[in-house]
């Protein structure tokens, strides 16, 4: 292992150390910032969302914006502790996205060690809200702030070395609310309950025909609601997550799911759909110059190309039109489970693609 790759390690070690839930990105943020500082990038800067902005100059050409994503989908309370082996290290946030954070750094220290001029600015961005129902929050106020001025946005993630992302899952979210008058269980029994009328339109909604291609999904991730084991309970929610690859595809799941909530609910229950996350889809063909450019370092690095489609921060940019892909830095598994981990090795490979597509981001 060279010295970059393993002070790259060292610093997805450091930062997954630090809890980062979605909304509470804040001391993650301030570490960030003050290793951008640190590293004497220009115009550091922590935006009103909690992005972290870093600029290392290059010269007229338009800029290349590289991101990685501060938060974790784990609680604040949950153990960060990590087990730690030659081969490989696992434990929360490590791979997504402590170490695509710590990628941030890995590349700028490789541009430095080569003494790269790039033809444009790079900004280094450390964003918030990619999890959860963050909703891309910081990658939008990134985009926002950039707009089509970029000659690409490249976005990092800690796992997935050999897959390119040019292609932007659509992902709908909801909370449907059911409401009822409530009772005591013995008194009042025969009241509507909100958990039983809920539980009904979730069963309605788990028989729903989904489309297999183009590919949908539709779960309800997480149910609560009512009052105590001997109340009838008076209100009850869920959150509803409804993807697909086609925009038209999850439309129409969309229609369907608010039909149902539409229908008639029983006298004395009533339903509310709210909608609490969008994260758009968009894509760049596979013949685009920026998504052969990602493939042709990664062939030249002799590793396996894998075009593909997913729900990352490249969303945004690519729902825009904009030149946007999304890479890996090494494999790993377990994402989103506290028994998720990195394997060590590849990571070498995994940054050397990354400053290979850096290279070549303004001559492709």
């Amino acid at each position: 292992m060279n010295l970059i790759t393993h002070q790259t390690l060292e610093l997805a070690i450091d930062l997954q150390q630090i809890p980062a839930p979605t909304f509470m990105e804040h001391l993650r943020t301030a570490k960030v910032a003050a290793l951008f500082q640190q590293e004497r990038l220009l115009d550091v800067e922590i935006d009103p969302t909690g992005n972290v902005y870093g600029r290392l100059s290059g010269g007229a050409a338009p800029p290349l914006v590289i991101s990685a994503h501060l938060d974790t989908v784990f609680p604040e309370t949950t153990s960060l502790n990590l087990i730690r082996t030659p081969e490989r290290i696992s434990g929360p946030g490590i791979g997504d996205n402590s170490l695509g954070l710590a990628g941030l750094f890995g590349v700028l220290w490789l541009l430095r060690e080569d003494k790269f001029l790039p033809e444009g600015d790079i900004w280094f961005v450390a964003n918030v809200g990619e999890e959860g129902l963050g909703d891309l929050r910081g990658m939008r106020a990134a985009v926002d702030r950039f707009g089509d001025l970029p000659t690409a946005y490249l976005v990092l993630e800690g796992m997935s070395l050999g897959h390119i992302y040019h292609r932007a899952l659509g992902v709908q979210r909801y909370k449907i609310a059911a409401r009822t008058q409530g009772g005591h269980s013995w008194v009042n029994y025969g009241r509507p309950s909100a958990i039983h009328a809920l539980a009904g339109l979730v069963a309605r909604l788990a028989n729903l025909p989904i489309s297999v291609e183009p590919r949908a999904s539709l779960n309800v991730g997480i149910i609560e609601g009512g009052t105590s084991i001997n109340t009838i309970a008076p209100h009850a929610s869920c959150l509803l997550d409804l993807r697909s690859e086609d925009p038209g595809t999850l439309t129409r799941l969309v229609a369907e799911v608010e039909a149902l909530v539409n229908a008639s609910p029983g006298e004395g229950v009533s339903f509310s759909l709210e909608r609490i996350g969008d994260r758009p889809a968009g894509e760049i063909p596979p013949d685009d110059s920026l998504v052969r450019l990602g493939a042709a370092s990664l062939e030249k690095l002799g590793v396996p190309v894998q075009l593909g489609i997913g729900s990352t921060d490249a969303n945004i940019p690519l729902s825009r039109g904009l030149p946007a892909i999304c890479i890996g830095l090494t494999t790993g598994g377990g994402a989103h489970t506290e028994d998720e981990y990195i394997n060590v090795a590849p990571l070498e490979t995994g940054l050397a693609h990354v400053y290979e597509v850096v290279r070549g981001v303004w001559g492709r």
